[in-house]
C-alpha cells in the first residue's frame, strides 16, 4: 500500500530542495515501497539548513499550505561585506568598516518586527517578464524587483551576550519567525544597512515551516537506513501531521457524511 504522510527532513548544507526531493524517492524505492507522488513544502536555498517537509501521496495535495506558512530561521550576519547574492556564495561587492555594537543591533530590531517593505534579493526565484530573477542576475543583467510587504512575527539574538553592550562585533546570530514571501538575506541586507554598515549571511538554517519542527525533523543517513532495514514507515507523519496548526472542529458521523 502506498506511504501518504509527511517525511521532515534535517537537509544539510549543499542540497538543494529537489535533489532533496530525489533522496526520498530512492529511499522509497530501497525500502520496496509502491511509487508514490513525492513534493517539498517549500524551497530551502542549498546554502541553508533544516526543516524541509517532504510530501508523500496524498499529502501533496497539502504541499501547498506550507507555502503560505509561517516559519521559523536562525541566521548569522557577518558585518562589513555586502555579496550580490547577499549570502557566501556571491562575490564582495560593497565594504565597510563600521561594526556595529550589541546596543546597537537592540536598539534597531524593532524597526524589522512588524509588518514591513522589504526588497526581495536579486538572486531569487523570482520571476521578471517570465524570467527567473537569478538567471537575469547571472547573466549580468540589471535586476529590479519591485518591494512587497511581509511580516517578521518576532526577531531576537541567537548570540551569547558574554561580549559587553560596547564591544564591536564582526558577526551577530538572530532568530526570526517571518511571513510567507520573507528573505532572511533580504532582512540581513537591510538591517546591516540601518546599523551604517553592509553585511550578508554566512549561515541559515531553518528550525520550522507550519507544524513542523527540528525535533520531528530527520537526517538523510538516518532517512537512507530506514531504507535499507525496511522500516521507511516509521520515518513518516500522518497526513494530519500537515494541518496541526489549524483550529479543528468536531462533527457528528451525520455532520461528517455531509461534508463529504
Amino acid at each position: 500500500m502506498a506511504l501518504h504522510g509527511w517525511i521532515i527532513l534535517d537537509k544539510p548544507v549543499g542540497l538543494g530542495s529537489t535533489q532533496a526531493v530525489g533522496a526520498v524517492k530512492r529511499a522509497l524505492r530501497e525500502a520496496g515501497e509502491p511509487r508514490t507522488k513525492v513534493g517539498h513544502g517549500g524551497t530551502l536555498d542549498p546554502l541553508a539548513s533544516g526543516v524541509l517537509p517532504i510530501a508523500l501521496g496524498e499529502a501533496t495535495k497539502l504541499a501547498g499550505r506550507m507555502l503560505d506558512a509561517t516559519k521559523a530561521y536562525d541566521f548569522t550576519i557577518r558585518f562589513g561585506e555586502q555579496t550580490d547574492t547577499l549570502d557566501l556564495e556571491g562575490k564582495i561587492v560593497a565594504t565597510s568598516e563600521v561594526k556595529p555594537t550589541l546596543a546597537d543591533i537592540d536598539a534597531i530590531l524593532p524597526r524589522f518586527t512588524g509588518p514591513i517593505e522589504q526588497v526581495p534579493p536579486a538572486y531569487s526565484a523570482l520571476k521578471v517578464e517570465g524570467e527567473r530573477a537569478y538567471d537575469l542576475a547571472r547573466a549580468g543583467k540589471d535586476v529590479e524587483l519591485e518591494a512587497r510587504r511581509v511580516t517578521i512575527h518576532a526577531l531576537s539574538f541567537r548570540h551569547s551576550r558574554e561580549s559587553g553592550d560596547d564591544e564591536e562585533l564582526a558577526d551577530i546570530t538572530l532568530s526570526a519567525t517571518v511571513s510567507k514571501g520573507t528573505y532572511i538575506r533580504s532582512l540581513a541586507r537591510d538591517i546591516a544597512l540601518a546599523l551604517g554598515t553592509v553585511g550578508h549571511v554566512t549561515m541559515l538554517r531553518r528550525t520550522k515551516a507550519g507544524p513542523f519542527t527540528l525535533e520531528q525533523a530527520i537526517s538523510l543517513d538516518f532517512l537512507q537506513d530506514a531504507a535499507k532495514a525496511r522500516q521507511l514507515t516509521r520515518t513518516v507523519l500522518p497526513l494530519e501531521a500537515g494541518l496541526d496548526d489549524i483550529p479543528a472542529l468536531p462533527v457528528t458521523p451525520e455532520q461528517a457524511q455531509l461534508l463529504r
